[in-house]
């Protein structure tokens, strides 16, 4: 299939070939008719790509701080390869689409194949000839409802919500600030309601298009000295009983416009993306209602909503983002609004680049602007085909399953530079990302699902990159299909699925074929690891471990949040500190006990925690696990002292050993996923795994047994060999 990318280092647009979208459950397979274009939000992304690094900056400090507190936590190196491949990286365009349902996933109903839908969603409704979208995102078109209409049902449903927070009421006089499509459609939207309307642009073209489309009463241009007077004469000298500003700026202007036109007790309400530095004197004195509105309404942003399916109660939120898609659609049915009025462009999706060049450089007016896609589009290769470069003889064919921000910062570079191997299929949800990441990794093709890399033909090895939740199900499969598996972690969520992992490993060694797998634990690759572990000495004795962990907040929202998706912080991510102390003193731990902030805090409990553990050789070992500590202060540092030495790793960058009377400081930097790479490949080779198999299954193990203790207070015996038992 064929989908537009935008690339955010130079703001390039073009058409690529992907692997179709997966069909996951609750969600909807879209053949697209057609497609608008969101001028204010995705024109703005170009203009952005096109600049320097410093004006990229200079747009954007909130995400300058961002790469700023990844740097301290993950190093300067780090910081750069992850910003690179942000940069790099496409990204899909549009989230407001019309089409034809081609199929529905397990669990959708009231849908079916030949329905004509809208359909909305950044990352979800883009512009692509076949889209997969989840099913609260999806809603039919009504009759009498054109597709190229219906396209816009999105955008009108941002408009919509604005609305829903101004409230207007019969007879009302409201003022629009930006006559874009948005602003037109809101325009639209409040004459139908009662309301008398005026607007205001910096666009002679846009106020003379909303005037002539019957979007407001009244329309001014911006910086006219007639602006506040025309409002005041509009409004009988009382002023605007609501703003709606609906203008892309980072300027402050539009909301003190909007303080002085609107009457005492007003409400003005951003829509649009705005500076908003408020005036006091207006505000204060006026007591100016004043609200923000979050895209297409309630629902937005919420995992649970738009990615899991759970609809909210119609008696309590009577209008959701899907809601809203769907009065607008009504509305139009009805004949009171006229989204295709406001077209002015119309592009053959095959030329959609020179829309996107249109828009940034305002070579010519624009207000609304579709993408009409063919009847029948072409039948998209599977594999999409990425390189034909040869590979060296005897390199072992690698795999891959997900690609997210990590993978292509911290493990596919490793796996293209390295001599021995060759990269074969990978496969992404999204498809784009398959396309994209492995042409710039070099994987041979780009395929449309997890089986077709379990399956291909020249894959020896799989490495799996994607959601904690598909983690242990796709190690079973590569297993089952006799893949080797290099898995980030987790190994996976749940001790039924390690069992069954485990079973998998016994019966594969049981045919005299056994694979490798190994579990992403870098940091007993890194430097200051190995170095840390040579202090001891091969027979350290008992050891105690402390291990401070500043690892920062992580929003209740986020997917590693979900204890279905992500499982969690302990399973996701304390796994790693486990591990380091596991390899340290060289024995598997065998009891757990994790205790939390007091439950009368709304803090998530594992997300500040102490986590106790024993090891089998007498070591004892502490995780102090905390997302609320500075955020100046360095992520990790592991104290470990025994055998009347002691040694310090600071935050993988350097390590002090003490022992005999001396001190001896050495730099160390990196976390070991170089190291890790290199190892697994050597593995692979010679049938050697680079960490002992029980001695992963007992990290994972410990790791689910910890929330097991989290939850009961009581410490958990860890039995790691039992899994393996017949």
């Amino acid at each position: 299939m064929k989908i537009l990318a935008l690339t955010l280092n130079d703001g390039a647009v073009t058409m690529m070939e992907t692997p179709a979208p997966a069909l996951a459950p609750g969600c909807v397979r879209v053949r697209t008719l057609f497609s608008a274009v969101s001028p204010g939000t995705e024109g703005n992304k170009i203009v952005t790509g096109r600049k320097s690094l410093l004006g990229k900056a200079k747009a954007r400090p909130d995400q300058v701080k961002m790469v700023l507190d990844m740097a301290r936590s993950v190093g300067i190196k780090g910081t750069i390869r992850k910003v690179r491949s942000k940069l790099e990286g496409a990204q899909p365009l549009g989230y407001s689409l019309a089409g034809e349902v081609i199929e529905t996933g397990e669990g959708v109903s009231g849908l079916q194949p030949g329905d004509l839908v809208a359909c909305g969603g950044g990352g979800y409704a883009n512009h692509a000839d076949e889209v997969v979208v989840p099913a609260n995102l999806v809603v039919p078109v009504p009759e009498g409802v054109a597709p190229d209409a219906a396209a816009f049902a999105t955008i009108g449903a941002i408009a919509m919500q604005g609305l829903r927070l101004a409230e207007p009421t019969l007879g009302e006089t409201a003022v629009v600030v930006g006559l874009g499509i948005i602003g037109q459609l809101a325009g639209q939207m409040l004459r139908a309601n009662g309301c008398r309307v005026a607007g205001i642009d910096v666009s002679p073209e846009a106020v003379e298009q909303a005037r002539r489309r019957g979007a407001v009463d009244e329309a001014f241009l911006t910086g006219d000295d007639a602006v506040e007077p025309g409002i005041e004469r509009f409004t009988g000298g009382r002023g605007a009983d609501l703003v709606l500003i609906c203008a892309a700026t980072p300027s402050s202007e539009p909301v003190t416009t909007a303080g002085r036109i609107v009457r005492q007790r007003g409400r003005v309400i951003v829509v649009g993306a705005v500076g908003m530095d408020l005036p006091r004197p207006d505000y204060y004195e006026k007591e100016i209602r004043f609200s923000v509105s979050c895209s297409y309404g309630p629902g937005r942003y919420d995992p649970s909503y738009e990615e899991g399916g759970l609809d909210y109660p119609y008696g309590f939120v009577r209008w959701t983002e899907g809601r809203n898609m769907e009065a607008f659609l009504d509305l139009c049915a009805a004949g009171r609004i006229d989204p295709l009025g406001m077209v002015t462009h119309r592009f053959p999706f095959a030329e959609a680049p020179a829309a996107y060049k249109l828009i940034a450089d305002k070579a010519e007016p624009f207000t609304g602007v579709l993408l009409e896609y063919p009847d029948r589009p072409e039948a998209a290769p599977a594999p999409v085909e990425l390189t034909t470069a040869a590979a060296p003889s005897g390199a072992i064919g690698v795999g891959c399953i997900g690609a997210g921000s990590y993978a292509q910062a911290f493990l596919l570079p490793h796996f293209k530079n390295a001599a021995d191997a060759r990269l074969t299929a990978i496969h992404t949800k999204s498809g784009l990302t398959a396309a994209d990441a492995g042409r710039r990794y070099g994987f041979a093709r780009a395929v449309d699902s997890t089986a077709a890399v379990h399956e291909d033909p020249d894959t020896a090895a799989v490495v799996i990159a994607s959601r904690h939740d598909s983690h242990g199900p796709e190690t079973l499969a590569a297993l089952k299909a006799g893949r080797h598996v290099f898995v980030e972690k987790p190994l996976c969520l749940d001790e039924e699925q390690l069992r069954a992992i485990a079973a998998a490993m016994r019966e594969a060694a049981a045919g005299g074929g056994a694979p490798v797998l190994q579990v992403g634990f870098n940091r007993r690759f890194s430097p200051a690891a190995r170095e840390a572990r040579r202090h001891f000495g091969a027979e350290p004795g008992p050891l105690t471990m402390m291990y401070r962990v500043n690892a920062g907040s992580i929003p209740r929202k986020h997917w590693i949040q979900d204890p279905e998706q992500g499982g969690g912080r302990l399973i996701g991510e304390v796994c790693h500190f486990i591990d380091l102390m596991q390899f340290l003193c060289g024995a598997d731990p065998i009891e757990v006990r994790a205790i939390c902030v007091g439950a009368e805090t709304d803090r998530i409990p594992e997300d500040d925690l102490l986590l106790n553990l024993r090891f089998a050789d007498g070591s004892i070992g502490t995780v102090g696990y905390f997302a609320h500590g500075a955020g100046n202060l360095p992520k990790e540092r592991l104290e470990i002292s025994g055998a009347d030495r002691t040694a310090v790793i600071d935050n993988f960058s350097s390590v002090e050993l003490y022992g005999g009377g001396k001190k001896r400081g050495k730099r160390c930097p990196g976390k070991g996923q170089a190291e890790e790479v290199a190892a697994f490949l050597e593995a692979v080779r010679t049938g050697e795994p680079a960490i002992p198999l029980v001695s992963q299954f007992a990290v994972t193990l410990a790791t689910i047994k910890g929330v097991e203790s989290l939850r009961t207070g009581k410490p958990a015996t860890i039995d790691a060999a039992g899994l393996f038992a017949d």
